[in-house]
């Protein structure tokens, strides 16, 4: 019946209007189900008479396509995407040729309360049940921690530092001053910091503090005094596949979740840090990232 109805050049055709949305051809909606494909084939022409919905399906399956899960999908609206993501690029190979450190540098909240979700293992039909875990109004933590961190491209090696409060400008300035601690420890002398576009991140504190710092560093350089120098790279407007630290936030939480008891802040704390540390890179922990500011 599929070979009457659909042939090749009808199964291209069949292709062809497949990746047209219906509502060109007059539906309420723009997802396609086997029955609205049948109903528009017969009003282009197609075929004769509608067609069963199996012969839709193994018209379908020749043409090697499948019933799949959507996947959520975002695209950077920045005008000068290309333009950013070269000069990212063109940084991190300078960085590689001049021996600096490259960090991916972001924040994120570690929810006390949120479940993350995850895969594991577990007999059949009994699947792990992560409780919905709320907070007693007399518990005096809060129910989220902010957490700055930075990736090294290098080493694998993640620093961490947990604030009170939410990310703001003065916290952001002195998170990168302990950056410069940290990377000059490795001897390195340049830090080439790769962030996304928050408020936090393009203040004008912010900038006013990187240039007078790197200022500063080149002044002492010329007396003989070290220092690391921060070469800032802002990526695209919602741009995170750009950032190799956002994935990492992800396996962290997963790592560390509880299925039904409920964290304390310090808890929160000691657990994110070591974990996403050894999820990331063994033996990298440095208790220093412990600390708060």
């Amino acid at each position: 019946m599929v070979q009457a109805q659909f042939d090749q050049t009808k199964c291209e055709a069949l292709r062809a209007l497949l990746h047209q949305s219906p509502r060109t051809f007059g539906k309420t909606t723009s997802c396609w189900t086997l029955e609205l494909a049948a109903e528009v084939c017969v009003e282009q022409g197609l075929t004769v008479n509608q067609v069963s919905l199996e012969t839709i399906r193994q018209a379908l399956k020749k043409l090697g396509v499948g019933w799949q899960r959507a996947k959520h999908w975002i695209t950077s609206p920045d005008l000068e995407y290309v333009r950013k993501k070269q000069r990212r690029d063109a940084l991190i190979a300078l960085a590689k040729r001049y021996g600096w450190e490259v960090g991916y540098q972001d924040e994120v909240w570690w929810s006390r309360v949120s479940q993350p979700d995850l895969h594991s293992w577990g007999e059949q039909d009994e699947p792990l049940r992560l409780q919905e875990l709320a907070v007693d109004k007399n518990d005096p933590d809060p129910k989220a921690l902010a957490c700055y961190g930075m990736l090294s491209a290098e080493s694998g090696r993640m620093c961490l530092r947990f604030v009170s409060g939410r990310p703001v400008s003065q916290v952001t300035t002195d998170f990168l001053e302990w950056l410069c601690e940290q990377t000059q420890a490795q001897g390195k002398n340049v830090l080439v910091l790769i962030w996304d576009n928050a408020s936090w991140h393009v203040s004008k504190q912010v900038r006013t503090w990187l240039r007078e710092h790197n200022h500063t560093v080149l002044q002492d350089a010329q007396t003989g005094k070290a220092g690391v120098r921060i070469i800032p790279c802002w990526l695209p407007t919602k741009s995170p596949w750009l950032n190799r630290i956002e994935p990492k936030w992800v396996h962290g939480k997963r790592a560390i979740v509880e299925p039904a008891r409920l964290l304390t802040a310090q808890e929160r704390k000691t657990s994110g840090c070591v974990t996403t540390l050894a999820v990331n890179k063994p033996n990298s922990l440095d208790k220093r990232s412990l600390e708060g500011f």
